[in-house]
Order: structure tokens, then C-alpha cells, then sequence
């Protein structure tokens, strides 16, 4: 159970006033707190962004790639690679489509997604 959890337990039991007052109070410092990403958040999401046009750049020439290939090829892990290709899948920069490896079946292959205003 986290701690937002049991707090809303306490809100939704209530068992006193002052109980739910206090409650409620810690609730809103967690919305507060979570509001603003860390120092640490913040330059682990600039860090990322810059892989993902280092990405996008491997993929600008339109070829479907693997994962692996587009790790070794920026210089990063495979599992970091795939988690970023997912960021970019979800939004709607990458196109995900399966592809055949011989003696690994079948695996997702990325293709950068183009625009109309990209084709200009």
C-alpha cells in the first residue's frame, strides 16, 4: 500500500475530523511535491530527448530498423533503445511494424513517421 493509499483510507473511513484533516493536508504536499520533477528528472528527460533525435536521425533515411541496430548505432543499451522507440511510438513519431530476423522470428521494426510539412 503507498502512502497516497492509506491516506485516502483514512479520508474515506472517516474517523475523525482531525484524522481526515491531516489527511487530506498530506495528500495535497504529495500533489505538490510530485508537481515539479526533480533536478535529477529534469536532466534525465533532456538526456533522453537528445537520444531521441539522435534516433530520429538514424531514421530519417526511411529504412526499418530494429532496436539493436539503432542502439549499437547511437551507442546505447538495446532495453534503452526499445524504451525510447516506445516513448516515440506512443507519441506518434515512430511507426511500429514486425519484422522478420532469420534465427530470431519475428521482431518489431521502427520507421521514423513523415508528415506532409516534412515532405516540403
Amino acid at each position: 500500500m503507498t502512502k497516497r493509499e492509506f491516506l485516502n483510507a483514512v479520508v474515506d473511513a472517516n474517523l475523525s475530523e482531525e484524522m481526515s484533516a491531516f489527511a487530506k493536508k498530506e495528500i495535497a504536499s504529495l500533489d505538490k511535491r510530485n508537481a515539479t520533477p526533480s533536478k535529477a528528472e529534469k536532466e534525465k528527460r533532456a538526456e533522453n530527448e537528445k537520444l531521441k533525435v539522435a534516433i530520429a536521425a538514424v531514421l530519417a533515411d526511411g529504412t526499418v530498423r530494429v532496436a539493436s541496430e539503432i542502439a549499437s548505432t547511437v551507442g546505447m543499451t538495446t532495453s534503452k533503445a526499445s524504451a525510447l522507440l516506445r516513448q516515440m511510438s506512443e507519441a506518434g513519431a515512430v511507426a511500429v511494424s514486425e519484422v522478420k530476423i532469420k534465427g530470431k522470428g519475428k521482431v518489431k521494426g521502427y520507421a521514423l513517421v513523415t508528415t506532409e510539412a516534412d515532405s516540403e
